[in-house]
């Protein structure tokens, strides 16, 4: 849209207070950087740009959105990180159609109600705040893949957080945890769990946690590895010992594998162990 015809777009019939370069910087992909901007106050008359699907305004010193803001109604990714948010705007709980947020780096105590409405979200990024708690607004949206909540102040986590089943990445790095939450091991489709840098003294056996494939535990008082499943990369102390046994261990698998298969295509024969091992091999007279 050029600037031109921005002020008839708002229907205010004045002029737009926006910085003289957002129409060099609005590409034609509907998307806008205003990141470093210095900006204090978000102009109203964005409210003309409805086409835009990714905006970013990090980096900056804003506070709050207009009521306009509502009115980006295509908006799938916004970026409101390390600016002075002290709640999350409620205009934002309004663009239904966001798949990623990212409010990283403000003053975040809670998160309102109205945060239930954003069901199509599906990366949320609230590190650096000061959430107490972990916003139980969360447990209800239910495409949420990733919860990026490290650096903030939570103690535990609700039972509530097992419902989130499309949930496969959460970082909880950095905050106060003494313990690994219950909860977490009743998460059986996780695939990213990272509680470096809290106050864990001992792990529980998560061996049948099998779909989590990294796991970073690093920075904690704990002095024995968790236990976990071989498929689950370690990030932490004594983990080297450990991906190296394992490596060793699967080394050692293999060459015995193959020297097995060696033996079966050497003799032609198989005995019952064999068979169950290496079906593909198994050929026997008359066999069509």
């Amino acid at each position: 849209m050029k600037m031109g015809n921005a002020a008839q777009a708002c229907g205010s019939g004045q002029a737009v207070h926006l910085p003289p370069e957002v129409e060099e910087l609005l590409r034609t992909d509907n998307i806008l950087d205003l990141s470093y901007k210095k900006m204090k106050v978000m102009p109203a008359e964005f409210c003309c740009f409805s086409q835009l699907e990714k905006l970013y305004i990090s980096n900056n010193h804003i506070r709050e959105l207009p009521d306009e803001f509502a009115e980006l109604t295509n908006l799938r990714i916004l970026a409101l990180d390390f600016n002075k948010f002290e709640e999350v705007p409620k205009v934002v709980c309004q663009l239904e159609n966001l798949t990623r947020l990212y409010m990283g780096n403000n003053r975040l105590m809670t998160i309102p109600p109205e945060f239930r409405n954003l069901q199509s979200l599906r990366c949320l990024w609230i590190e650096n705040n000061y959430f107490r708690k972990f916003p139980k607004q969360l447990v209800d949206l239910r495409n949420l893949k990733s919860v990026q909540m490290g650096d903030n102040r939570l103690k535990s986590l609700p039972e509530d957080l097992a419902r989130m089943t499309n949930l496969r990445g959460l970082w909880l790095y950095s905050n106060r945890l003494e313990d690994l939450p219950k909860v977490l091991l009743k998460m059986e489709f996780l695939e990213i769990l990272d509680v470096d840098k809290n106050k864990i003294t001992t792990f529980p056996n998560m061996v049948h946690l099998t779909r989590l494939k990294l796991f970073c535990y690093d920075h904690n008082p704990a002095k024995i590895p968790p236990k976990v499943a071989n498929t689950v990369t370690l990030v932490g102390e004594g983990a080297e010992e450990i991906m190296a046994t394992r490596a060793e261990q699967k080394q050692e698998e293999q060459e015995k594998e193959s020297e097995s298969v060696q033996g079966i295509l050497k003799n032609g024969s198989m005995n019952d162990e064999d068979r169950e091992a290496f079906p593909e091999l198994d050929y026997s007279p008359g066999d069509t």
